[in-house]
Formats: structure tokens, sequence, C-alpha cells
């Protein structure tokens, strides 16, 4: 097996005024290189908090969260920043994209912060941009782009540094329906090439069943659909 990302017994509680809100009750997850799993699961079940945990952008209340096999749990503030930097990649509903800047400078900036230098920087943006169709558009800012197109974009920036994991929370769940299906099959594409663990939350059941399998979320823990 080789695990990019597992969960073993995580657990998150909230609290709605004095009274607790457990959310994840002992969630447990394996994403493997290559693969990518469809979350599926009802708005208020926790889809955004397990994946919000998966990307270290929170720390469960009790469990552990491992990227390729690395305890998080046991890192220093600093270093889940460098793991969620060099290691995670995240493609959300609306792209967020930076409007100042041009489609090849979003997918630019990430690796400069991860310390790559310029050019090497440009070069890798230009060979996922065409992986996406978008060649002819990198010198575009986001505002001439279609949303189909800025959401590549997001994607490209999303594995500019190469992650081992990729999580994506409602990627295509603001496009329409052509457009949603070419976007996903550019992903599977990247996920399978690059051999990246996705976990992507989807309400289109189309796009659920295109993927290696599907999981949900029933009483706060992990189960297959």
């Amino acid at each position: 097996m080789n695990e990019a990302l597992t969960l073993r017994g995580v657990v998150r509680t909230f609290r709605s005024g004095d009274a607790p809100l457990p959310v994840l009750r002992g969630a447990d997850l394996d994403v493997q290189a290559g693969e990518i799993v469809a979350l599926v699961a009802p708005s208020g079940t926790g889809k955004s908090t397990l994946l919000h945990l998966a990307g270290l952008l929170e720390k469960p209340d009790g469990g552990r969260v491992l990227i390729g096999g690395r305890d998080a749990g046991a890192l220093s503030d600093a270093e889940r920043t460098a793991v969620r930097r060099d290691s995670i990649g995240f493609v959300y509903q609306f792209h967020h994209l930076l409007g100042e800047f041009t489609a090849l400078e979003n997918v630019v900036l990430p690796q400069m912060i991860a310390g790559r230098r310029r050019a090497a920087a440009e070069g890798r943006a230009r060979t996922l941009l065409e992986a996406f169709g978008l060649g002819a558009r990198a010198r575009h800012l986001p505002g001439r782009l279609s949303g189909g197109e800025q959401q590549r974009v997001a994607i490209a920036r999303a594995l500019a540094n190469a992650p081992r994991v990729l999580l994506a929370d409602e990627p295509t769940g603001n496009l329409d329906v052509g457009t949603a299906a070419a976007v996903f099959a550019e992903l599977l594409d990247a996920v399978r090439n690059h051999g990246v663990a996705a976990l992507i939350a989807t309400h289109n059941p189309d796009l659920a069943a295109r993927m290696d399998r599907t999981v949900t979320l029933h009483e706060g823990r992990v189960v297959a659909l």
C-alpha cells in the first residue's frame, strides 16, 4: 500500500452555546497515491471539517492525520505550514485566483513562495497551463477568462508544487454541466499522471461515479458507498 493521506480515529467537536456538537467521531480514511476518492454527503455532516483536518488547516481533538506517513500531530506549527505548502494542494468551488495577476503568475506564485526560482517556476506553470489547454491564455488576467478556464488555472495552481495530496471542495459546483465534465476530466488525468492522492467533495453523482470509489459520512465516521 502507498497511502499518501491517512486519517485514524479523527475526532472533532465544536460547541453550540454550552453544549458540545460532535462532528467527527473517530473517522478513518486512507487515500493512496494515484487514487481519486469522492466524498459525498449531505451539507452539515462534516465534509468541510474533514477536508480542513486532512489539509492541516485545523487540528483534530483526537486521532491522527498522516501525510505520506508523517504524523502531522507531531509537527510544530512551522512544520505544518511547510507540509501544507509543499505536500497539499487545495481547490475550492470558487477559484480564489488573484485578480491582479495573470493566469501564469497565479501558478508561479506558490512555487516562488516555496523557494523555486522564477524561471523554473514559470516553466512549470506554462507546462501545467498547456496541459489544461490554457497555453494561449497564460498572460490573461482572471477577469478575461471563463469560469471553466479560471477553475483550470486554480487546479494548475494546486498542482504547482507537486503535492502528495489534492483536496477539492465542490471544484466543479460553480460550472455548467458540460464545462464541469471537461474540467473534471482534466483533473482526473492530472491526478493519474502525477500520482497524486485526491479527495474530492462533490454533490454531483455523475462525477462521483467516475472516481475510484465513493465514501460518505455517517454519524461522524467515514463509510464506503
